[in-house]
This record gives C-alpha cells, structure tokens and sequence, in this order.
C-alpha cells in the first residue's frame, strides 16, 4: 500500500521560505521518480518540481532558481525548499510517486492530500 504524507506548508510573506516534505510508505521508494505538483483554485494541477531515481532534477520555469528539490532514499522523503515565495506560489501542493522515465507533464501514479502554502502579506 503506497502512501504519501505531506507537511510543512502554511501562511508566509511574500520574499519568506517555506520547506515542504513528503514522506512514502510502501516498498520500491528508491526506484521511483517523484514530484511537486501544485493546484491553485480554478486553474489546473500542474508541475513544480522532480526528481528522478538517480537524483536528475527538473523545475518549471516559474520556480527556477528558487525552488529546490531534493530526496532522502533511507528515510523515504523527498523535499521542496521554496525561497523567495510569490503571491503566485500560493496553492496546494501535492507530492507524487510514479514510475521511473514518464514525463512529469503526464499527471500519474500516486498523490499525497496536499499542503496548503498561502503567500500574503
């Protein structure tokens, strides 16, 4: 049974950080590739953030250069440091877990329940 737990989101300023983490249970962990969605209200889930198995990362372009994402395969976590937060950043922000060589436009595999990041000031 694969799970996955999100924390760490909340209300920060614009400029502020936030770190999310997501942690998976189930066997096969250090196989799979795994991401940072996110949906705002009335848009579409769409990417943020991945990592593959091998540890090869990749970033939409709105969140280059601030976002960073990383995975730690003995605890079964991957995590999203967000710095420099936008008022655009604010949605609910979904770990996924999927199979290793699909394309992170592709919306598959499994979904934690979301995190809530808010920026306002």
């Amino acid at each position: 049974q694969v799970q996955l737990v999100e924390s760490g989101g909340g209300l920060v300023q614009p400029g502020g950080s936030l770190r999310l983490s997501c942690e998976a249970s189930g066997s096969g962990f250090r196989s799979n590739a795994m991401g940072w969605y996110r949906q705002a209200p009335g848009k579409e889930r769409e990417f943020v953030a991945g990592i593959t198995n091998s540890g090869a990362t990749d970033y939409a372009e709105s969140v280059k250069g601030r976002f960073t994402i990383s995975r730690d395969n003995h605890k079964n976590t991957v995590n999203l440091q967000m710095n420099s937060l936008k008022f655009e950043d604010t949605a609910v922000y979904y770990c996924n877990r999927r199979p290793q060589g699909i394309g992170w436009s592709r919306r598959v595999g499994y979904w934690g329940q979301g995190t809530q990041v808010t920026v306002s000031s």
